[in-house]
């Protein structure tokens, strides 16, 4: 049997395994939900039931202890179907958990029921992530139902915690496991196009600042008698989004193709008009061309604030709730060349690699040397309501995956 008339005839089977984990929310705490483990335990059983766990293959589960959920852990679980080759293996990464359903009255369907219609699947968690992660089982079970040993070892991962920031999930696993080798080719279909032609090879290093300023309170009529930390917050984000005129490089890659400095959140200072502010808070949001190191582009931060200080008569401290910074997977790396030869083959359009200024789980595997690209066929439904996925685009994914693993 061909690979497209397997997955072709596996189409009740997919909308079986899809409506089985939509069922199941996984919501992390931070979302008021118990986390994963009843979905993981429910993925768990029916892999086990459709022989993943013989002939070879095994199942491993990892759970990474958090006491805020009713089950105590955090699961992820690792599948392996041995291949002829193990000095290097193929892994596909796509997490369990979902985002919260957001405004239910914005949703035509129960998010928690799959609807089958016109071709597509509607509920939470449809495409994000689990068209990725079934596009991987059904990848797996061609090979696993026919008796066909892959040509590596192929590892389907399916983590936990990635929608609020992989503490339990891929960060946990690369901290307390040595599950992954160096020269592991590594693919996270979690995001692309409507068309599966790009492929995410690099991101942008992102820097979040939130600057508080300190001046002195005084009368709106008393400029003179204090110092307006407004204004000096004013003028210190202005100086800030300035840097975007030193860190001037562009990079092809990415869209815009430079690095962002971009003031966004403002925090409340004072009640009245006809007060002068002593203390503003504001918020920045950076996205760096990786050229640049978040330390050389912090030098420049702390130069603007000091300039501030001195011309307003105000203290400036920032704290940085987010940075993150990664080398970029090359485009001659082998996932990169293996993923785009695929592509090619099976969706029969020229591949064309991307960087994105959001942030992905690949950034983590990155800066442990490992490759990582990110792709999959998708009409970006993430996080929103009657979230949907197109099980055309599904089969397509795990046909490209299929070829992947041959």
């Amino acid at each position: 049997m061909t690979p497209a008339d397997f997955l072709n005839n596996s189409h009740s089977d997919i909308v079986e395994l899809e409506s089985l984990l939509t069922s199941i929310p996984a919501i992390a705490p931070e979302g008021d939900g118990d986390g994963e483990t009843k979905k993981c335990d429910a993925l768990e059983a029916w892999l086990k039931q459709n022989g993943f766990a013989r002939n070879g293959c095994t199942i491993e589960r990892f759970e990474a202890p958090d006491s805020r959920v009713s089950s105590g852990v955090r699961p992820s679980l690792v599948v392996t179907i041995p291949g002829k080759d193990d000095s290097q293996r193929v892994w596909v990464m796509a997490h369990i958990d979902v985002v919260p359903v957001g405004d239910l009255s914005l949703w035509n369907t129960d998010p928690w029921k799959v609807i089958e219609k016109d071709g597509k699947l509607y509920g939470r968690g449809v495409e994000d992530n689990q068209q990725g992660l079934c596009s991987a089982v059904f990848a797996g079970l061609y090979f696993v139902k026919n008796g066909i040993t892959p040509a590596n070892t192929v590892k389907l991962l399916f983590v936990a915690d990635e929608e609020n920031g992989s503490e339990y999930g891929v960060k946990w696993l690369l901290k307390n496991t040595s599950l992954f080798r160096k020269n592991d080719l590594v693919l996270i279909p979690d995001g692309g196009d409507s068309q599966g032609q790009t492929i995410e090879i690099a991101e942008k290093n992102l820097l979040w600042l939130r600057v508080h300023v300190m001046g002195k309170q005084t009368h709106g009529s008393r400029p003179d008698n204090g110092a307006n930390a407004c204004l000096a917050a004013c003028a210190l984000s202005l100086k800030l989004h300035e840097l975007e005129k030193i860190f001037d490089k562009k990079d092809k890659l990415f869209e815009p193709d430079y690095s962002t400095f971009q003031p966004t959140k403002r925090e409340k200072n004072v009640d009245s008009i006809n007060i002068i502010p002593g203390e503003d808070t504001f918020c920045m949001d950076c996205r760096i061309l990786p050229c640049y190191s978040l330390k050389e582009v912090l030098e420049q931060v702390d130069k603007c604030c000091r300039e501030v200080e001195a011309q307003y008569g105000v203290k400036v401290e920032y704290a940085t709730p987010q940075k993150s910074e990664s080398p970029a997977t090359s485009v001659d790396a082998p996932v990169a060349q293996k993923l785009a030869a695929a592509i090619k083959k099976t969706h029969g359009i020229e591949p064309r690699f991307i960087g994105i200024g959001g942030g992905t789980v690949g950034a983590e595997l990155r800066r442990e040397g490992i490759d990582a690209v990110v792709w999959s066929t998708l009409d970006d439904q993430a996080h929103q309501p009657n979230e949907y996925c197109v099980i055309e685009n599904l089969i397509k994914d795990s046909l490209t995956l299929i070829e992947m693993f041959q």
